[in-house]
């Protein structure tokens, strides 16, 4: 278990550590070029959980706009479901957008029970599992996030009225004291509309009560300890929905500096198993895809989330460091060749050719992992010293998976906020350390002469 210090130190920045760093010169510094001057106020996810008093970073109301009256029930949502074609295209945009990154929904059942759904007399309909309504109504609102037809407000007062109506009908299914794998795959997905919809802090909230509905489900347990009898199906199921769990818990502590709460589970990520979910060809590397972003949310969560919650250096020692680094390599060599043998040129390729579900995954573990490798190597402590140079390198893949993202999908990109949110902490790593090398001796020359520095520039320029 990781031990907060004796003293606890001031505040520090996404990328400090207590004492010292090195230079590309060989220079040591008396303190980290990452000062408190550029703390917590620069980044809005903090700014909740720094300040002692209450802070209006976001919109002061409650997340879900109420439409809802006291007598209604679920045929009040059920009612203010979109036709049916509006409901498909919402649909559609969900599994193009969402469903590559966050591949947690078996597509073929769920539309299954849809259908089947659509096909009830209204009687009918407003009998069904409040669960699977809030399921719905969640997907449609990420769907309409992602709509590129409708004006900007418009497509968010849609998407905020959608998710109103989840969570509403999941209050409607009592979702705090029962759980089922519907409820919960609404919550993770109403948690990403959440700070999607720059509602960080109310997604935050909101997580907590999912960890701990995930947790009551015995989600974090092994399928074939506490549920021998179920099949095959069922168990992958569980699987996929815990590694939701964890990778969304995971990677949002890392940009808000919180705990992490998924850290007790004995499930297995080698018994997740190809399965027939895939409905096209482009699915292939699902499995591989959330193989490799679970064993990385496995480390960074012990590695990274840990330590800096409580303000401790990622690395005590230099031999703590080198066994990390070795641990990083280990989980890149662990991808599959398509996501670590591709250059800018081959990932727009694949877009042209319709393999966008593929370009999506690629970018978005490519970012997820070299921005930790970032945070690595920009910790420093008493005994080890920044290592500029390689904290440059991760940035730079890290910032130039968001670049690419951009580029390839820029209606899109505007609208992830955990990777525009990363991109602005390393473009913040990045010139921070410009700045740094800038005040050395001959430090302008360097940066003007050394390709390292020259493309830094280019990345933040």
């Amino acid at each position: 278990m990781v031990k907060p210090p004796k003293k606890k130190p001031g505040l520090q920045n996404e990328f400090e550590g207590p004492q010292q760093a090195s230079l590309p010169d060989g220079k040591r510094k008396s303190k980290s070029p990452f000062t408190s001057s550029i703390d917590m106020h620069h980044l809005l996810s903090h700014v909740p959980y720094s300040h002692p008093s209450a802070s209006n970073i976001f919109e002061n109301e409650h997340p879900f706009a109420n439409y809802w009256t006291c007598q209604g029930g679920l045929p009040e949502t059920i009612a203010v479901l979109p036709e049916k074609l509006q409901a498909d295209i919402l649909l559609d945009r969900y599994f193009e957008c969402v469903d590559p990154v966050y591949p947690m929904i078996h597509r073929q059942t769920f539309y299954a029970d849809y259908e089947q759904f659509w096909s009830l007399p209204q009687a009918e309909k407003d009998k069904s599992d409040g669960a699977f309504i809030a399921m719905t109504f969640a997907m449609l609102a990420m769907g309409a996030q992602f709509v590129t037809t409708a004006a900007p407000r418009e497509r968010q007062s849609t998407a905020e009225f959608y998710v109103s109506a989840s969570h509403q009908s999941l209050r409607m299914s009592s979702y705090l004291s029962k759980a089922s794998v519907r409820s919960i795959q609404a919550m993770v997905l109403i948690t990403y509309f959440l700070i999607n919809d720059n509602h960080a802090s109310d997604g935050w909230a909101f997580a907590g009560i999912l960890i701990r509905q995930a947790y009551a489900m015995g989600l974090h347990r092994d399928p074939n300890i506490v549920a021998p009898n179920a099949s095959v199906f069922e168990k992958q199921i569980r699987r996929k929905l815990w590694q939701a769990v964890l990778l969304q818990d995971t990677f949002l502590t890392v940009l808000l500096s919180l705990p992490p709460s998924a850290t007790h589970t004995d499930v297995n990520v080698e018994d997740l198993i190809d399965d027939s979910s895939s409905i096209a060809q482009s699915n292939a590397t699902d499995t591989a895809y959330m193989r490799g972003s679970w064993i990385l949310a496995n480390l960074v969560q012990e590695t990274i989330c840990s330590p800096r919650s409580l303000d401790i250096p990622i690395c005590g020692t230099m031999r703590v460091k080198a066994k990390l680094v070795a641990d990083f390599r280990a989980v890149y060599r662990s991808f599959p060749d398509i996501f670590r043998s591709w250059t800018p040129s081959s990932i727009a390729q694949l877009c042209e050719q319709g393999n966008k579900r593929v370009v999506r995954q690629t970018l978005f573990l490519t970012s997820n992992y070299f921005h930790n490798v970032m945070l690595l190597h920009s910790s420093v402590s008493e005994e080890v010293a920044m290592n500029v140079r390689a904290c440059l390198e991760a940035a730079h893949e890290a910032i130039s998976s968001f670049f690419l993202l951009y580029l390839l999908f820029q209606a899109e990109a505007q609208v992830w906020w955990v990777f525009n949110h990363r991109a602005f902490l390393e473009a913040m790593c990045i010139g921070k350390i410009l700045q740094e090398q800038a005040k050395e001796e001959d430090g302008m020359q360097i940066i003007a002469r050394d390709s390292l520095y020259i493309r830094a520039k280019a990345d933040v320029g």
